[in-house]
């Protein structure tokens, strides 16, 4: 079950990422990398753009894990 709602809301926010390239009220990238992240979980293809991204931008990806860290930490929740 968790498998099939992280696909499917990680399809509705790639969807709305790729909408959100060409609408001026919608923020594309950041709506496309949370759609990326959650399905990378689950597919492969999503598991290698995702690290090629990270490769890429090593900033970026320091400061998201970072901010992940702080959401666990509040949430209560362990890391996977």
């Amino acid at each position: 079950m968790k498998k099939l709602l992280l696909n499917i809301f990680g399809w509705i926010f790639l969807v709305l990422g790729i909408i959100g390239f060409f609408t001026p009220f919608l923020q594309g990238i950041l709506f496309t990398l949370i759609g990326l992240s959650m399905l990378s979980r689950t597919s492969p293809w999503a598991k290698r753009l995702m690290v090629k991204l990270r490769e890429k931008y090593p900033k970026v990806a320091a400061k998201s894990d970072e901010w992940m860290a702080k959401l666990r930490w509040r949430s209560g929740s362990t890391p996977e």
